[in-house]
């Protein structure tokens, strides 16, 4: 990393932006180094970043492309790229791929999700054709029809699929069912969420000549996380240096963490953006340096800001107002989003805290219980769509009293989301 590349943007975001021109209002004007400056409040952050008169771009919206990232329905969130910035974004990335095992001439199926100012088809697309090694671009989509996607696939020999782990074994179930062979296919791409033990064995079942590995670890609002780091565990990555800077920050203070193996929250800077910064900005997970190499980092999950559910992202404030909008009464006192994984596939438990005295009223729990559920349905109407398909289980909520909810051991602070899923 530049460290006049670094205090540039900075004294950019500083002058043009003014989020961040009221975030560092308070720093001295010789302030230069990340650990100088506070970490963006993602809830402050999207409450400034509004689509009309945003004050986070640091000019007006005239040349760029607008990409929905994760939020309600109700209150949608946008990230904007310029030409330039995208270019650099799907260029860099692609360079990545190289690690995950692409080789010149492969034929690469991307089966990610497109339309509705969603990224990660185009984004996909975009860092195969900008990728340093010659392939064969199949854009098929992981909204078409496997009845036409497993055809098309066998017709065209592909020898890479790129998806979601969820599109990814609901299309290796199909195959499995209708005993069509793909043995062209030697590499799976996943990204956008974990790939768990019982995917891997699905995916093995259908695809047995095939890899999986990470595609690469990014999102359409944070930028570039990580590139795969080859012949490790799939969860390791490595920093996109110079274009971005990632830190793994103490949950409870906030400080760097920088020996291995000890876990916190994973804060990134981008240093090609500046139409909108991105600038100490939580990318939602957790991770810890491994010590292997430098750079060398592990995603452990998602941490508080927000939460993947098979191919469902919310955040923690989707569950928050959803409960406000439907506890009239005030009895919840208390909320985590308990994430688990049973029978294959992944659920969402709602654990709500009461008062003393209100488990005896079991009638008005279960009004309560449905009216929340129901609104975060509203909100996330992917969820419902989800449960439908298979891909999840419902929704569900999990009483308990305030003295029942994790804490942080060392801080006593209220841990948000807890994720109980095993990862591999």
């Amino acid at each position: 990393m530049s460290a006049q590349q670094l205090s540039d943007l900075i004294r950019f975001a500083r002058h043009n932006s003014p989020f961040y021109r009221d975030l560092y209002a308070s720093l001295p004007p010789s302030a230069d180094r990340l650990t100088d400056l506070p970490v963006v409040d993602q809830k402050s952050f999207w409450a400034a970043n509004t689509l009309h008169d945003s004050r986070v771009l640091t000019g007006p919206l005239s040349e760029a492309t607008v990409y929905k990232t994760g939020g309600t329905t109700g209150s949608p969130k946008f990230s904007v790229y310029t030409r330039d910035e995208w270019r650099t974004f799907v260029t860099t990335f692609g360079q990545g791929l190289v690690d995950t095992g692409l080789r010149p001439g492969h034929r690469v199926a991307d089966l990610f999700y497109a339309g509705e100012l969603y990224a990660s088809f185009l984004f996909v697309l975009d860092s195969l054709a900008h990728a340093p090694v010659e392939n064969v671009r199949l854009p098929i989509g992981g909204g078409a029809p496997l009845e036409s996607t497993i055809p098309t696939l066998r017709d065209l020999a592909a020898q890479v699929l790129a998806g979601t782990p969820t599109t990814l074994c609901r299309l290796a179930e199909q195959v499995l069912a209708s005993g069509v062979r793909l043995d062209s296919v030697e590499l799976l791409l996943f990204g956008g969420e974990a790939l768990f033990d019982d995917q891997r064995r699905l995916l093995a079942t259908a695809f047995p000549g095939a890899e999986a590995r990470s595609v690469g670890y990014a999102s359409v609002d944070a930028g570039l996380l990580g590139r795969p780091v080859p012949g490790t565990d799939a969860r390791v990555h490595r920093a996109f240096s110079p274009h971005s800077v990632v830190e793994i920050l103490d949950d409870s203070t906030d400080e760097p963490i920088t020996e291995p193996g000890r876990p916190g929250r994973v804060v990134v800077t981008s240093l090609f953006r500046r139409l909108m910064p991105i600038i100490r900005y939580p990318a939602g997970d957790r991770a810890e340096w491994t010590g292997t190499g430098p750079g060398h980092f592990r995603i452990l999950g998602r941490a508080e800001e927000g939460v993947r559910v098979g191919p469902v992202s919310l955040y923690t404030q989707d569950a928050q107002d959803a409960v406000a909008s439907a506890d009239t009464a005030g009895q919840v006192v208390g909320m985590q989003l308990v994430v688990r994984r049973w029978e294959g596939r992944d659920g969402l438990v709602l654990r709500l805290a009461t008062a003393p005295g209100d488990e005896r009223d079991t009638d008005r729990r279960e009004r309560l219980a449905r009216a929340v559920v129901a609104e975060l349905e509203t909100v996330r109407p992917l969820y419902p769509d989800s449960v439908r398909a298979g891909f999840v289980h419902p929704l569900s909520v999990e009483w308990a009293r305030h003295r029942d909810l994790a804490v942080n051991p060392r801080s006593g602070k209220l841990v948000r989301v807890l994720d109980e899923r095993p990862t591999a």
